[in-house]
């Protein structure tokens, strides 16, 4: 898989350089992403918790949590644990306003930290959610054994990340939207105008539908299904140990 990095002309690692980038559009995220997606993610994500609410999790693992939007949806289920890790600071500080707003500060918790070298115990949660974030790992399969080795044993992980449709002519127009409006839409809302084109070329370039499945499988998940949204501009996979 070719490596996509937010800033061609930086000398850092796609780790450091994706922290820098979210927290250089955090103030920005969450206006720019309702606009981009016309909305759509907030029922993408309603989906993803419906999915966890079928295994009654106790704990929960939110990873690249960012503004800690799916985190606080997953509050609905009945889980008396919520953790959402991040890399970036600035993102998870944006999260930490939203969930005092919401009275949530004794359910949920955000932690620093990186999803490639998670600071949790072998077999730790009963659920581990990925919303849009493991495109952003600097090793996707590092990562992936990063949540299998924090997942407990019959767990639930669930994914949602970009996908391209296939079918003509959403293929087509999709191609057009990431490559033209979308890196337009982020320069005229966000002063960080590398980060918008590095967001929809690494989703060019992700494997997803069957090419992740089998990377998940190799991993060792089971019982692998994917569930294409919205003409297949997403995916939402889910997987167990």
């Amino acid at each position: 898989m070719t490596k996509i990095k937010p800033y061609k002309n930086s000398d850092l690692g796609k780790k450091e350089q994706v922290t820098q980038m979210f927290d250089a559009i955090s103030g920005n995220y969450d206006g720019l992403n309702r606009v981009i997606s016309f909305g759509i993610d907030i029922k993408w994500r309603k989906k993803v918790v419906n999915l966890v609410k079928e295994s009654k999790p106790d704990t929960i693992l939110d990873i690249a949590t960012g503004t800690g939007d799916l985190a606080i949806n997953l509050a609905e289920t009945n889980a008396s644990k919520i953790i959402g890790l991040d890399i970036s600071s600035g993102m998870l500080e944006i999260g930490k306003q939203k969930i005092k707003k919401k009275h949530l500060d004794s359910k949920i918790e955000m932690v620093l930290g990186d999803s490639e070298n998670m600071p949790f115990a072998d077999n730790s949660f009963d659920a581990i959610t990925v919303a849009f974030g493991v495109r952003n790992f600097e090793t996707l399969e590092n990562g992936l054994k990063e949540i299998y080795r924090v997942l407990k044993p019959n767990g639930t992980f669930v994914i949602l990340e970009t996908s391209n449709p296939t079918k003509t002519p959403y293929k087509q127009g999709y191609a057009f939207y990431t490559k033209n409006v979308l890196p337009l839409i982020g320069k005229l809302f966000s002063k960080d105008k590398s980060a918008y084109n590095y967001l929809s070329e690494s989703a060019s370039v992700f494997p997803y539908g069957e090419a992740l499945n089998n990377i998940l499988r190799k991993i060792g998940f089971i019982n692998v299904e994917d569930f294409p949204q919205t003409f297949g501009v997403a995916t939402i996979y889910k997987s167990s140990k």
